[in-house]
């Protein structure tokens, strides 16, 4: 045993320093709360994930397979709900976020401890209204709430809506809570040219989060509004405007696509960094396109609405403003890839999930250039083209950088290592399954299957077949994971406190960390991931 795993074995950590139910429950520790917030959005991705292999196994013939329509347009929602509200949205910011954060900054804690237990509450609290929705009698509309079906449909909608609003509440509370730690609470010698670059793509989350986030809570208020007021907003038969709830959704709902990936790009620097063993190429050029992604996406929300009727004019102007994201996209990719060329590749599992995520991404934000062109988006429009294009985008993204998240920090987590053999297994199979799943889908677009929809014509039975393959392949390996992490709880061998051999700022505390993150202020002498420095990171 070295002597730095001595030293984290000897010392108190986050975990046993206090162990009652209260401890936890009214626990200020960042760490503590991150831990809660990963337990439930698991919860939600299991959930979301139930969801999506009860459609996919409807979808296995093209007539009734295991349930009726309008259980599956139930379904659908569920799945679409659970996974963009509950999972996909908090998953990376508010767990890893809240636990390596602080970490990176040299911090003892996040700038407003109470709020960001008050985070999580509003959080669950939110979860467990719709839940109860679901649970009552489930919603119709998609995870869109398109008007004026939402405002007229007989389902749940109502207590669905008010469980995503409150659910923002969290979000706007996590984001000031991470803008105002990383300037007020850095460590002596981070200067903002030393920040590591999951902060920044945090950061950039997080100004979205707080200037977007209010959007949507007005819109879903507005749609609750007109269901139990009955006012005339959106609903034409009473004087509203349908159009006026898709700009003001989309206004919202556009940059939270990257509420979700910026997060995600975070992570895969950290980790191609760790694992090449060498210097991130182009700081200040990632750190700069998270920003002009973070800005574009504010000005792009039209591209969803090319066949709403708007001008041909708006709608270029939407297309080329669309296509920008995919310049500062490319910037990332292409220095994710020069970090990589002539590094000293360790391809451990977390490396695995990058190079799933750079395929995935890159393949996705291609079609995401073409869908942005008015021409072929008439074409693709609500077509299972664009089901294929979204999960390339959103859920693999997220899912691989929440995986590879997952596996970095485990050790610096809960001190514990993971069996590699059965990592790697996993994640080939789940990069492999989610490729499976979601190819067939462009070519069922590309035929002309709508998306949502319960029946199919024959002919396009096998494609299907092939989805729901995937899907089974999917279920596979995220049902291993979950086995031999929980594993590794009890009886995986204890980690080092800097198992990757990482510079990362984080792994200069124990693993797992002590209750105050460090026994004496860190100080930041060198740049992040600075490879040429031949020293070991120091365990304060």
């Amino acid at each position: 045993m070295n002597p730095s795993t001595a030293g984290s074995l000897a010392e108190p950590t986050y975990l046993n320093h206090e162990t009652t139910v209260r401890s936890w429950l009214l626990t200020r520790d960042h760490k503590r709360i991150g831990v809660m917030f990963l337990v439930l959005v698991i919860s939600a991705l299991l959930l979301g994930g139930v969801f999506a292999m009860l459609l996919r196994i409807e979808l296995l013939t093209p007539g009734p397979t295991i349930m009726g329509p309008m259980t599956y347009n139930r379904v659908f929602t569920l799945h679409g709900v659970t996974m963009v509200w509950l999972f996909m949205i908090p998953a990376i910011p508010s767990a890893f976020g809240n636990f390596v954060l602080p970490l990176m900054l040299g911090a003892k804690e996040v700038a407003f401890p109470r709020l960001n237990l008050a985070s999580v509450y509003i959080y669950a609290a939110g979860a467990a209204l719709t839940v109860f929705g679901m649970v009552w009698s489930g919603a119709d509309t998609g995870w869109t709430f398109y008007t004026p079906y939402s405002t007229t449909s007989p389902t749940a909608v109502t207590p669905i809506l008010l469980g995503v609003f409150i659910i923002g509440f969290s979000t706007i509370i996590t984001g000031l809570n991470f803008i105002t730690t990383t300037h007020t609470l850095r460590a002596p010698g981070m200067h903002w040219s030393r920040i590591p670059l999951f902060v920044w793509a945090i950061y950039g989350t997080s100004v979205i989060q707080v200037v977007a986030t209010p959007v949507l809570a007005m819109v879903l208020v507005l749609v609750a509004l007109e269901r139990v007021a009955g006012v005339g907003i959106f609903d034409p038969t009473r004087g509203g405007d349908p159009v006026l709830f898709q700009h003001m959704f989309w206004f919202y709902s556009h940059p939270a696509v990257y509420i979700m990936v910026l997060p995600a790009m975070g992570v895969i620097t950290e980790v191609v960094c760790a694992f090449s063993r060498k210097n991130i190429f182009g700081y200040r050029m990632i750190a700069a396109s998270t920003f002009g992604i973070a800005f574009v996406g504010f000005f792009s929300w039209g591209h969803h609405m090319f066949v709403s009727g708007q001008s041909t004019f708006g709608s270029g102007i939407f297309g080329v403003l669309s296509m920008l994201v995919a310049i500062f996209t490319a910037i990332k990719i292409f220095n994710w890839v020069a970090t990589m060329y002539g590094g000293a590749i360790d391809l451990k599992v977390p490396l695995l999930y990058v190079l799933g995520f750079i395929f995935l991404l890159t393949f996705g934000g291609m079609t995401g250039v073409a869908v942005a062109t008015t021409s072929l988006d008439v074409h693709w429009h609500d077509t299972y083209f664009i089901v294929a294009h979204f999960h390339y985008i959103m859920v693999g993204s997220v899912l691989m950088a929440f995986l590879a998240a997952l596996h970095y920090w485990w050790p610096k987590m809960f001190g514990r290592l993971f069996p590699e053999r059965w990592a790697s297994v996993a994640a080939c199979t789940i990069i492999f399954g989610f490729i499976v799943t979601f190819l067939p889908q462009f070519l069922l677009g590309n035929m002309g299957m709508p998306r949502r929809y319960y029946q199919y014509p024959s002919e396009m039975q096998w494609l299907n077949v092939l989805s729901t393959a995937g899907a089974s392949l999917l279920a596979f390996g995220f049902g291993l994971i979950g086995l031999y992490l929980v594993w590794s709880l009890r009886y995986g061998k204890v980690s080092p406190a800097n198992p990757w051999g990482s510079r990362g700022y984080e792994w200069f505390s124990a693993s797992p960390p002590g209750p105050h993150n460090f026994r004496e202020p860190p100080r930041f002498e060198r740049e992040v991931h600075d490879y040429t420095v031949s020293e070991a990171p120091h365990v304060f």
